[in-house]
């Protein structure tokens, strides 16, 4: 990955809790207490400098709103697919993702031999479901195989998912995803039902742990929370149905938060006109409204609360809509946080999410005060720049 030496001039920084007026130094990549003799100059003087957006819940594979076409389509295809997906979130201030249902080392490889823009690339290869879970993307009615796709693989048994979490963790997967409930995309699974048995969750959560990895779930229902958060999953995905006694459980637990709120509004709007399915289109009613509550509880409780987007196919342009949905269940400074330090925790890279010497030299520059002015953090025309270890992109 190229590095860049730029110092950044005049802008208020974000601190973690606030804007304070100072310069940014960036050292081959890396925030420096001096700048380096060489290094260009971006002069900010009456901006906002906050640190590169994380993403936390992003698929560079979701090519289509159909998931047997995200599956069986050929890869060739959603890779190329993906890399444009990767550089227009990069465009959008998103300098680190993580892929949670798919990806791989290919892709992962063509990141850092610079072959396109992209934001920093984590990826859990395909999630795991149980047949008839989540990640099983078969009708009903069909009568075909499938064992695996480019985003998600039905693995049964403990035995087997030993396997599959170690070779996910060979092919260098930063952390496994497991679908723990129903979902909206799927069609033959009641939304609220846990999936996966506890034997099952916690081989895979074992298998994790013992590698220095974690695990994250799909999971909507307080039911299927609290079965992962039982089995030691780190990270809950969506989580949209919870009441306050499993958002207290999570906080007692340690398990973060990772709403997606943007998938379920771009879904509510546009599904229709670009054919998602009346099963899905049903499914998505259900926990449309209830996300932001599921924010407002988890945020009381005391859990860490970060920021996904989930956006299948043609509705990825609706990843900065997340944003302002996020912020009308919190606030902006809040959310700020989420989409910085909760997230570069999450991950668990230090540095990642903040400004300071030794960071990364990701960054955003905004128009304007995002405490004061919200719509900043979620307007394109609002960036005045976008900056991946000190390179402006």
């Amino acid at each position: 990955m190229s590095a860049a030496s730029l110092s950044i001039t005049g802008a208020h920084v974000w601190d973690g809790d606030g804007f304070e007026p100072r310069d940014v130094h960036i050292v081959d990549g890396r925030v420096a207490s001096a700048p380096a003799s060489d290094a260009e100059v971006l002069d900010a003087t009456g901006g906002w400098l906050v640190p590169g957006l994380i993403d936390a819940h992003f698929h560079a594979y979701a090519t289509s709103m159909d998931g047997l076409e995200n599956e069986r389509g050929p890869l060739s295809y959603a890779a190329l697919n993906g890399a444009r997906r990767l550089s227009r979130a990069l465009q959008r201030g998103f300098t680190t993702v993580r892929d949670v249902a798919g990806g791989d080392i290919g892709l992962a490889q063509a990141i850092d031999a610079e072959l396109f823009p992209s934001p920093r690339y984590h990826f859990t290869g395909p999630a795991l479901s149980q047949t008839g879970g989540h990640g099983d993307p078969r009708s009903a009615h069909v009568d075909v195989c499938f064992s695996h796709g480019h985003m998600c693989e039905i693995v049964d048994g403990v035995d087997n998912l030993r396997v599959a979490v170690r070779e996910r963790l060979r092919t260098g997967s930063h952390a496994i995803k497991v679908m723990a409930s129903g979902g909206v995309f799927s069609l033959t699974d009641p939304i609220r039902i846990p999936q996966y048995s506890a034997d099952e969750l916690r081989a895979v959560v074992d298998e994790a742990t013992r590698r220095g990895s974690y695990v994250c779930a799909h999971a909507y229902s307080s039911e299927a929370v609290q079965h992962a958060v039982a089995a030691g999953v780190r990270s809950i995905e969506h989580g949209n149905l919870i009441d306050a006694a499993t958002a207290s459980l999570m906080a007692e637990a340690g398990a973060f938060l990772v709403p997606t709120l943007a998938a379920y509004d771009a879904m509510d709007r546009r599904g229709t006109e670009i054919g998602l399915n009346a099963v899905s289109l049903a499914k998505n009613t259900e926990v449309l409204t209830k996300g932001q509550d599921a924010v407002r509880l988890a945020h009381e409780a005391g859990v860490r609360v970060g920021f996904g987007t989930d956006l299948m196919g043609d509705l990825e342009d609706d990843q900065l809509a997340g944003i302002r949905l996020q912020i009308e269940a919190s606030s902006a400074a809040e959310t700020l946080r989420s989409m910085t330090a909760v997230n570069a925790e999450l991950i668990g890279d230090e540095a990642l999410g903040h400004l300071t010497a030794g960071a990364y030299g990701d960054a955003v520059l905004l128009a304007s005060d995002p405490l004061a002015d919200p719509s900043a953090l979620w307007r394109q025309d609002a960036r005045t720049a976008v900056i991946r270890a000190g390179a402006v992109v």
